[in-house]
């Protein structure tokens, strides 16, 4: 393994930390300055690199920035005693593993340097892998299934129907086809069938000739128009209004069409591929879907499982998306400890991969460090408790959650014996995450799930109590009196418990040591 780097100019902290890692049989080379550390890298490389952030001839910061330029991947420890906020933001946003105030615990540190010594070398391998990761992936039978389906598809015209759950990567599976087919050198034109009000959605599909209604002041081709010699994708098809559809069945048995106000027919060499979350065969009994379109949009159908039916998938695509958030915000790609990727994999995740995408986005934003950890995550992901070990046969068991995700996508009922073959896509479609956080109708019920079991809820009741009276008297500042008295004996709890260790007690609680040492510093604890 190659030495941990240590750089400060106080002799005696690169005494103790080179004595501590010895002890744990990691090997270290200090250093006093930036300079030096700037020329041994032309000769060698660090396993990590642990840096003060002020020193004589040269800042911690701008060390950072010149190391990741030249190492992406290095993890980078930054020290300091000055522990102010734009330090903090600073080491961040150049690309810090870690931010360490002084004076520090030791054990902590040495546990640290650990972690990045850890994750460094068990992600050098798998970083390069994902950098070059295919457009689809996934060890699920249904992704295999994908794979097969999209091969025998290839080379054919044949209309397909994608159903599945909002999120699941209908769209994607479409492009998937598109580009595999004959028609790749063609255009691939989606629209969301949904998201279109009534009255315009003929005029995008069939397109509108000048002075066909008020404010129609040129001739516009349709979607169809501009399909031609590709693929039209038609999203959410079973939203689409039922006299529209029959224009639509028009267009998919002889391939002419007419624009609004036109007079003369048209013809475009169109494949189609339709895709609903909707049970169209219910849809069809409803009335409100012709049964002769949908005949002639299930010709080949594919089913896409909800993420939760295929977890073994969750780890490889949160690495994925992460890597792709941290190359989309030009930050390098956060990493995920194995507790943290077992919380994930137990969620049922209700937005699917859309959803975990939108996860991993927010995890790159907003978790404190470059190895997200369990407490790092969501508050909808902190109640879940982790997965479950596999049965046997290498399915994984029921997972065991204490949190009831609120209002989830209504799931696909069955499409008959046809379903039996399943289909799952592993990417999201890019759209913005669909709200998966609970009303908050009382404290209580945001609470209540990360309660033990063994624990009374008289203290909520106390608090619905006191709430009562407050606001029956007409006050105005009870969400503020209410919050700072929470806040304030939750933190005196931790401390007490931890005999006043701030860094100890903000783990406990799962926030940050800033967090609770700006906490402690603005409700006045004596601690």
């Amino acid at each position: 393994m190659k030495p941990i780097w240590i750089v400060d100019d106080d002799q005696s902290i690169r005494f103790v930390l080179e004595k501590a890692l010895a002890r744990e049989d990691l090997p270290v080379r200090s250093f006093t300055n930036p300079r030096d550390v700037l020329a041994a890298l032309e000769d060698d490389e660090p396993q990590v690199l642990v840096s003060d952030i002020r020193m004589p001839g040269g800042s911690g910061i701008d060390l950072l920035s010149k190391v990741k330029a030249r190492f992406p991947g290095l993890p980078v420890i930054i020290m300091t005693a000055y522990s102010d906020l734009d330090s903090a933001v600073s080491a961040f946003q150049g690309g810090a593993f870690e931010y360490l105030p002084k004076p520090f615990d030791l054990p902590k540190a040495v546990e640290l340097i650990r972690r990045a010594v850890d994750e460094s070398v068990r992600e050098d391998v798998s970083d390069e892998r994902l950098q070059q990761m295919p457009e689809m992936l996934g060890q699920a039978p249904a992704m295999q299934d994908v794979f097969r389906a999209i091969g025998r598809l290839s080379q054919s015209n044949v209309t397909v129907l994608i159903t599945g759950e909002s999120g699941s990567g209908k769209e994607l599976v479409a492009q998937a086809l598109h580009k595999h087919s004959s028609r790749s050198s063609g255009p691939f034109v989606a629209i969301n069938t949904a998201a279109i009000p009534k009255d315009l959605l003929e005029s995008e599909l069939f397109g509108h000739e000048r002075g066909a209604f008020t404010g129609a002041q040129t001739m516009r081709r349709g979607r169809f128009e501009q399909a031609d010699g590709g693929t039209l994708f038609l999203d959410e098809i079973g939203d689409m209004p039922f006299d529209l559809q029959t224009r639509l069945l028009r267009v998919l048995s002889d391939g002419q069409f007419y624009r609004v106000g036109g007079h003369h027919p048209l013809k475009s060499n169109v494949r189609v591929i339709a895709a609903t979350h909707q049970n169209l065969e219910d849809r069809v009994r409803q009335g409100v879907f012709r049964e002769d379109l949908f005949h002639r949009l299930n010709v080949i159908r594919l089913r896409l499982p909800p993420l939760r039916e295929r977890r073994e998938d969750v780890a490889a695509l949160a690495r994925f998306f992460l890597q792709k958030s941290g190359k989309d915000l030009g930050v390098d790609a956060k990493r995920i400890s194995e507790p943290a990727l077992a919380k994930l994999t137990a969620f049922d995740f209700p937005g699917n991969v859309r959803q975990l995408e939108n996860i991993c986005h927010w995890l790159t934003v907003m978790a404190p460090s470059q190895v997200i950890e369990s407490k790092d995550l969501p508050p909808e992901l902190m109640g879940v408790q982790p997965a479950a070990p596999a049965m046997p046969g290498g399915l994984p068991a029921p997972a065991q959650a204490s949190y009831a995700p609120p209002e989830p996508v209504a799931p696909m009922a069955g499409f008959g014996p046809s379903d039996s073959h399943a289909v799952a896509v592993p990417v999201g479609e890019a759209v913005a995450l669909e709200a998966q956080h609970a009303p908050a109708s009382s404290f209580a019920a945001a609470v209540a799930p990360s309660m033990p079991a063994m624990a009374p809820a008289n203290w909520l009741s106390d608090l619905e109590r006191e709430a009562r009276v407050r606001l029956e008297s007409g006050a105005t500042d009870v969400w503020d009196v209410l919050t700072r008295q929470f806040e304030a004996q939750l933190i005196h709890t931790a401390l007490e418990i931890t005999r006043g260790r701030r860094i100890e007690a903000a783990q406990k609680l799962g926030i940050g040591r800033n967090t609770i040492t700006r906490k402690i510093q603005e409700l006045g604890i004596e601690d």
